[in-house]
């Protein structure tokens, strides 16, 4: 009986409104998130070369797509790098820099210390994130967003995005 008393108020709620609306901490979610890179679910990211992953909400991606916009776009836009087209943020690019990038603790060590491609002296294209400006959850979620935007975007970090 209880069950169709909730069915009935559910139905109720659809006639009125039109829709069931989603939790509030969904309706946060950037759509670039759902649209583009197809992340409804969290999400696993190698944190190191040891296998050690870490799991990334839709949310937490979003966050970083926001940090991402506010701190890093003017250089990046759709992942690729105006002061130095040859070096974008491609996964391909990531995956070959010294050391690696594609990882979230070789991206996050980068933003904390931006160091050339070849990784032989720091570098003042990019700038340093410091933990006073973005906290470590911060950066990972902006690292966590460059990372799957590489692996996942079409045509993120290419000449023809």
């Amino acid at each position: 009986m209880r069950f169709l008393a909730r069915f009935f108020v559910v139905i109720f709620f659809v006639l009125i409104y039109g829709s069931i609306s989603l939790p509030a901490h969904a309706a946060k979610i950037d759509p670039y998130i759902i649209r583009y890179l197809h992340i409804t679910e969290p999400i696993a990211l190698e944190i190191d070369g040891t296998g050690h992953t870490r799991l990334f909400s839709p949310q937490e991606l979003s966050d970083g797509k926001q940090l991402f916009e506010s701190n890093c776009i003017n250089c990046h836009v759709g992942g690729a790098t105006l002061p130095n087209p040859q070096v974008s943020l491609s996964l391909k690019t990531l995956q070959t820099a010294n050391p690696r990038r594609d990882r979230l603790d070789n991206l996050v060590a980068f933003m904390r210390q931006p160091m050339t491609y070849d990784g032989s002296q720091e570098t003042y294209w990019c700038r340093q994130i410091s933990p006073s400006s973005l906290s470590q959850q911060q950066v990972e979620s902006l690292a966590a967003f460059v990372l799957t935007a590489a692996s996942q975007a079409p045509g993120w970090g290419t000449e023809n995005f």
